[in-house]
This record gives C-alpha cells, sequence and structure tokens, in this order.
C-alpha cells in the first residue's frame, strides 16, 4: 500500500515511527492461542535468554511497558528513599519524567551538572559525589548516564569504565538509560557488553520502543544481587504485564534477526547524511557532534516557521532556535534529501 503523505517519517521523534517488520510478525505469531500469563510463557522466557545472549553473560532481565518505568523502577531497586542520584540536567530522568524517579524511590532525589553534549564527566560527578551537610544532605546512591545521550553524543567503553571506577570507589551504583542503547552500539562499533557490564554497568534501562518495537523496554541487572525482590517492586509499579508474550515476542524478533543493530545502524546514517546536507548552511550552526540518530542544529527563527509551513515536524530543543531531528528506524534517504533541500533553499531565501 502507498504511504499517504500525512504519513511520511519526519523528524520530531523516533517514537513517531511505526513497528518493524521483524518485531510486526514476531507479534503476530506470539497471538496463537492460549499461553501462560504474567511472563510464565515461552516467548518472555526466550527473549530474556535471548538478552542475556545478546550481552554474553548470565543477568536478570524483566520487561515492562516504557522507558520512564524502566528507569524509574530501575532507579528505585539501586538506592535508598533518603539517597542523591547524579545524571545530567538534560537527562531524561531530570527533564521528561514527571519526578517519576523521585516517587518511585519514596524521595531520592536527581542532582544534575550542565556539562557539553549532553556527557557527564569523572570531575562533574567527583564535585557531585559530597554530603555537604552530613544527615541534612541526600547521599549520592547512584550515577545514571543515558546512551546515547539526549544531544546525541555517545559515551566510549572507556569513558564509561572511567565514570563506573569513580562510582563504585565512592559506594555508588552505575545505571544506563540506554533508550537509544542500539544506536551507541551501532556508532561504536563495539559488543554491547563493551558499554554494559564490561565497562561496569550494574543496571540498564534498554530500550526498543524508539527502534523501531511497538512499546516494550527491558530492565538488564548486571549486579544481579540488586535484582533481589524487584518483581514485586514491578508489580507494585504496575508494570507487570499479565500479558507478557506481547512485551518480550517483539525483542525476539529484533534480536534473532539482528534488525535490532540493523535499524539502528540506518537510522545513525541518515542522521549523518543529514548532518552532511545541510553542514555549512548559512545562520546554521551544529550543536552537537553526530554520534547517533539525531542532529541538533541552530537555525534563524524565520526558518523554523517556513519549514513548518512546509509540513516539516521537528522539535525546539536547545533554547528557542536549537532544534532537534530524529532519524528513525525508517528514515530514507529520498525525506533526508528533500528536507535538507528546503532548508538550503530557505537560507538562500533569507541570505
Amino acid at each position: 500500500m502507498k504511504r499517504p503523505e500525512g504519513l511520511q517519517p519526519q523528524f520530531a521523534s523516533d517514537n513517531w515511527s511505526g513497528v518493524c517488520p521483524e518485531a510486526w510478525v514476531a507479534l503476530a505469531e506470539s497471538n496463537a492461542g492460549h499461553a501462560p500469563a504474567y511472563g510464565g510463557d515461552d516467548w518472555t522466557v526466550a527473549a530474556a535468554a535471548a538478552i542475556c545472549e545478546l550481552f554474553e553473560t548470565q543477568c536478570d532481565v524483566f520487561f515492562v511497558y516504557t522507558g520512564t518505568a524502566a528507569n524509574s523502577l530501575g532507579l528505585a531497586q539501586m538506592v535508598r528513599q533518603t539517597d542523591a542520584i547524579i545524571a545530567h540536567a538534560s537527562a531524561h530522568i531530570n527533564v521528561d519524567e514527571c519526578g517519576a524517579p523521585h516517587f518511585f524511590s519514596g524521595g531520592a532525589r536527581v542532582v544534575t551538572a550542565d556539562t557539553p553534549h549532553g556527557k557527564l564527566t569523572v570531575e562533574a560527578i567527583q564535585a557531585l559525589a559530597v554530603t555537604p551537610h552530613d544527615v541534612h544532605s541526600a547521599r549520592p546512591g547512584a550515577v545514571s548516564l543515558t546512551q546515547a545521550t539526549e544531544l546525541g553524543t555517545v559515551y566510549s567503553p572507556l569513558e564509561m569504565w572511567e565514570i563506573a571506577q569513580v562510582a563504585h570507589k565512592r559506594g555508588m551504583k552505575l545505571h544506563v538509560d540506554g533508550a537509544r542503547f542500539a544506536n551507541a552500539v551501532a556508532s561504536l562499533g563495539v559488543a554491547p557488553a563493551d558499554i554494559a557490564w564490561r565497562a561496569g554497568v550494574d543496571v540498564l534501562s534498554l530500550g526498543g520502543t524508539k527502534n523501531g518495537l511497538p512499546f516494550g523496554e527491558a530492565i538488564v541487572f548486571f549486579d544481579r544481587a540488586l535484582a533481589e525482590e524487584f518483581g514485586r517492586r514491578r508489580m507494585q509499579g504496575g508494570q507487570l504485564a499479565s500479558k507478557m508474550r506481547y512485551l518480550a515476542a517483539p525483542w525476539l524478533g529484533v534480536l534473532r534477526s539482528g534488525a535490532w543493530l540493523r535499524h539502528a545502524t540506518h537510522a545513525n546514517a541518515m542522521a549523518r547524511r543529514l548532518a552532511d546536507a545541510i553542514a555549512g548552511v548559512p545562520g546554521t550552526r551544529l550543536l552537537a557532534p553526530v554520534e547517533a540518530n539525531g542532529v541538533f542544529v541552530d537555525v534563524p527563527l524565520p526558518m523554523i516557521a517556513a519549514l513548518r509551513e512546509r509540513g516539516w515536524q521537528f522539535y525546539e530543543f536547545v533554547g528557542a532556535t536549537g532544534i532537534r531531528l530524529m532519524c528513525s528506524w525508517d528514515m530514507t534517504p529520498e525525506i533526508v534529501d528533500r528536507f535538507a533541500a528546503d532548508v538550503r533553499e530557505l537560507a538562500g531565501a533569507n541570505a
């Protein structure tokens, strides 16, 4: 069927995309009569095993509906209610989750540093890893990184390992918000384990929705002691799906076929194509290196309005003129080239 014009890929968010074929087929295959509920089905068991295989280690895997649930419930398992969580100022847990980590942990607060390009540094973490007023202050109990970051950059394995060493030496655990973890793996060209447990990560919120799944994320406990009693926390948080097979089966579809990494690689390539196509356009400048599937660029206000008039969808993300252009798993070169041509044309008209 021809794609309706109004449903063409857009740059607003990789959440706007549909379900990738591999996940859709697996979901349909799981819809085969009756199966045990609450994760007792074959698909859930197999999907958890596939994630263990992906990371080349035994780990505890719990499927939940949303990334906010994965982050907030995972962090709540890692910290006391009197603790603090160190994160970047732009982190999803600080900006976009309506205080969910605070709520589900029973009181833990998020403390932040606004370091360049969305990436926490060892120095910033060391500065925050203090309790300045003894019992009057929350004690840092965890560091949360975003991989890939909210500005489309990535942490190398060495950067993550160095941060993990700082965290662990100070008695903190390391959490990773991996909503775009696949894009980071594709960008770095490393094994998933190299930016997970091998780099010192204790708990990973592994994202699927932004990479072609219809719904569902996975909380992966590499420090398996932290998973004790987590099943009850997931239940209390309203995230224990009765028909769990429908959360789990799409994971099987993308992992067994290799689509998990293939789609992320394509999305990254489309972002790179877009960045190259608009590089040097008068009045514009990149706001961060293009290392995953997002392009962050500062453009004049009149161009933002004109692009919207031509039907393009995107978000202002950095101030009034810094826009975010996300490339999803189904972004096409034709759409990228059309958008870039409009940017160049409008820049010429405004010159």
